[in-house]
């Protein structure tokens, strides 16, 4: 079975980067406390890097 990650949104976009906010939309998180399932890939897990200050990752599967 695949690895998926449980992404949620913990702090405000406001002052980051734009390429911050546009990896966050990436992963298909809008506002605060919305919460996303991302299967694993290398595209995924460099977006998650870039904005790991900002999100909860849960590994499930």
């Amino acid at each position: 079975m695949a690895k998926t990650f449980v992404l949620t949104l913990k702090r405000s976009t406001n002052k980051c980067t734009q390429d911050q906010k546009d990896a966050v939309r990436c992963l298909g998180l809008k506002k605060i406390r919305s919460t996303a399932e991302v299967k694993d890939s290398p595209a995924a897990r460099g977006n998650i890097m870039k904005v790991q200050h900002l999100v909860d990752v849960e590994v499930k599967g």
